[in-house]
């Protein structure tokens, strides 16, 4: 049983979280809900010698590497609120199931129906709060076992090493966008500094009351690194949340902070940070088990590897052309898949949980459903996109993606323009197959120009 009100009903996992809490808390827990998402987490309400509270147990990825370690984060999180970070307390550690609880934060994570001035006071809030995290002293968190660079210099590099990391490990087939931007990025580094703060990374996540922060969230991210990585991270969640125009938020960070920002240093962890989905998701694509939540993943990685064509494109001051999308066609299991998706979106359930694995496969079968419909000929488009660069046909789909990796790998950057323009054509077309015209899904929101961030 995945969650319920009645604490009796709970196995595995959850009954070793629920033992474990009134344990560590010394009370009794009430009600408990395993949160229907792609990561443990529960929501349980604990009676502490009558005062009850709300508390949060964060759990591990079951099908992916973490960046950092997950009792990282909580030290990290612990940290911060010691010097006076509004971040949720954290009350303790679980050996089994990996996890560890913190206070359950009340508030909203974005801005809907709130008032544009308000939305402005809460966002100048929020860069407060990075200037406060910036300023802190680093020393405290290298103590704690913080990941830290070699050097203030190395402080940009250190996160994105560790991504890479993870992506190699667990690499079990080509990817020519990770391989093609990887190296771009190293044949054009960014000037070295001597910045070096705690930064959160995955920034622009936090709760409000509707009129200031009332908690930092979410800092798995979180280490000692160069603080233009939290000015640059937020503009992908910028498409979901709108935050503001972002040159004005540079601007007011500068005068908060009293630091210039680095633009050109911005623009290359803003390029860096849109692979991170498709880096730490490459193998559960590739490979997913049970727990994966298949279409989450492909969903967040269709998004952001757009952002990262958008980005380059960009960098190279190249226009993107519209990119023709096949018509469907009728094959012999239309009707089935068709009935498919109607009949797992007319599942109603009690259980949240499995009511959002009932969502999961749902909107796995939509995708199954427009790939029968257009992705012959989407193969064929990419295929001979591959070809027309390559100079060499290809037997199939994998035969395809293993040439493309390999001209790259291999190309140092004599066909920088023709392959943006090559995978922005490759990445409209798959973000078709995600759903139906129209859909949620197959849906792409360009993020804010960069502005006076993009570099001549």
């Amino acid at each position: 049983m995945a969650g319920s009100d009645e604490v009796g009903g709970a196995t595995g996992d959850d009954a070793r979280v629920i033992a474990w809490l009134e344990s560590e808390l010394a009370g009794r827990v009430v009600s408990w809900e395993r949160q229907p998402r792609w990561r443990p987490m529960w929501f349980v309400e604990i009676d502490r010698a009558g005062t009850f509270e709300r508390v949060v147990v964060r759990g591990e990825r079951a099908d992916c590497p973490l960046v950092f370690p997950l009792d990282h984060e909580m030290r990290f999180q612990r940290l911060l609120e010691q010097q006076g970070i509004p971040v949720p307390h954290v009350h303790g550690w679980c050996d089994e199931p990996r996890a560890y609880a913190m206070a359950a934060v009340p508030g909203k994570p974005d801005f809907a129906g709130v008032a544009a001035e308000d939305r402005a006071a809460i966002v100048d809030d929020y860069l407060h709060v990075l200037a406060r995290i910036h300023a802190l002293p680093v020393e405290p968190f290298a103590a704690a076992g913080i990941v830290r660079g070699t050097s203030p210099a190395d402080a940009a590099l250190v996160g994105t090493r560790r991504f890479d990391r993870v992506f190699r490990s667990t690499k079990v087939r080509p990817d020519p966008l990770m391989e093609f931007v990887l190296g771009w990025l190293q044949r054009h580094p960014m000037p070295e500094s001597d910045r070096e703060s705690p930064v959160v990374w995955d920034s622009g996540q936090f709760h409000h009351d509707g009129k200031k922060v009332l908690a930092v969230m979410d800092v798995e991210l979180g280490h000692i690194g160069d603080p233009m990585m939290d000015l640059a991270a937020w503009r992908m969640r910028d498409t979901v949340i709108p935050y503001g125009d972002f040159d004005q938020i540079y601007d007011r960070y500068t005068e908060i902070s009293g630091t210039p920002v680095d633009r050109a240093a911005i623009q290359w962890h803003h390029l860096f940070f849109t692979l991170t989905n498709a880096l730490s998701f490459h193998n559960p694509l590739a490979e997913p088990v049970p727990d994966t939540d298949y279409m989450t993943y492909a969903h967040w990685v269709s998004e952001t590897n757009l952002h990262t064509v958008e980005t380059m494109a960009d960098y190279l001051g190249l226009e993107l052309d519209e990119v023709d999308i096949p018509d469907p066609i009728v094959s012999p299991v239309s009707a089935p898949h068709e009935h498919l998706s109607r009949s797992l979106r007319s599942i109603k359930v009690d259980d949240p949980f499995v009511a959002y694995q009932v969502r999961i496969a749902f909107r796995l079968a939509r995708h199954l459903e427009r790939f029968d419909q257009i992705g012959a000929e989407v193969m064929q488009l990419d295929r001979a996109d591959v070809a027309a660069i390559t100079g060499r046909t290809s037997a199939d789909w994998e035969d395809c993606e293993a040439q493309l990796e390999q001209f790259v790998l291999a190309d140092d950057g004599v066909h920088d323009m023709q392959l943006v323009a090559l995978f922005d054509r490759r990445w409209r077309r798959y973000k078709a197959l995600m759903g139906p015209p129209g859909s949620a899904m197959a849906a792409h929101h360009v993020m804010q120009p960069l502005g006076r961030s993009l570099l001549p």
